[in-house]
């Protein structure tokens, strides 16, 4: 009976130890909370794209490199103007009136040349690297690094690139000039403008133009331009 009681004894203060020990562990990991869960920024919906390029890639120096494996050597403006404008003067505000609108605005005041932070990269010397185009022009944000505009010629359709783009997008809406002899195929998707022109030159032969409009990244190009301008012009009447 003795050898119990002094067993009891034992297990009792093991147990009395065993808590005391634990006890600040187990209030710790009660009073410590769960990082707040952050809520990511959504990225823009995909729309049309150029070798993968879309509205959501940034650009950087492995896709720069990427783009020279398949294009060739670049040619590179930190620095320009970007003209919306297609096919002939007046083409955006008679069949485009939202991207005329937003010409407008990239190019204000009118009659000025006003320069935006950009990143344009353009390919003279793509056929070199068998693919057809004979001139590609690629526009950034200076800021975002995101796609502006990018702008694709070639001469004939011999890898049925219309058709591809019919079999990707679906069916295009068709504009058939009454000014100047062309053609004009659309599509839209989200705010993207994606249109490929029969353009003819002035021999009466006929080119293929292929634009891209990113208009979001358009907008906020316009937008932060806006707040660099209010900013310079607060300054000057600061003093």
């Amino acid at each position: 009976m003795h050898w119990i009681m002094k067993l009891q004894n034992k297990t009792t203060a093991f147990y009395i130890t065993f808590v005391i020990l634990t006890l600040p562990v187990l209030m710790s990991c009660s009073d410590r909370q769960e990082p707040a869960e952050t809520t990511p920024v959504p990225a823009k919906a995909e729309s049309f794209t150029f070798f993968d390029l879309g509205i959501n890639t940034k650009l950087t120096n492995h896709v720069r490199k990427e783009l020279e494996n398949k294009l060739g050597r670049d040619a590179i403006e930190h620095r320009s103007v970007i003209d919306l404008e297609i096919n002939y003067r007046g083409f955006l505000k008679k069949y485009f009136p939202n991207l005329d609108e937003l010409n407008r605005l990239l190019n204000f005041p009118p009659g000025e040349r006003v320069e935006h932070n950009t990143v344009k990269l353009m390919y003279r010397y793509a056929q070199k690297q068998n693919v057809p185009f004979k001139y590609v022009e690629l526009v950034f944000s200076g800021y975002t690094k995101t796609p502006l505009l990018f702008k694709i010629t070639f001469r004939k359709d011999e890898a049925d690139i219309v058709k591809t783009l019919e079999t990707k997008y679906g069916r295009p809406g068709v504009i058939d000039w009454q000014e100047e002899n062309g053609t004009s195929m659309f599509w839209k998707k989200n705010t993207d403008f994606l249109i490929v022109s029969l353009v003819p030159d002035q021999f009466g032969r006929h080119e293929y133009h292929i634009v891209i409009y990113y208009v979001d990244n358009l907008k906020q190009l316009v937008a932060t331009k806006t707040k660099e301008q209010e900013r310079a012009k607060s300054g000057k009447t600061a003093f």
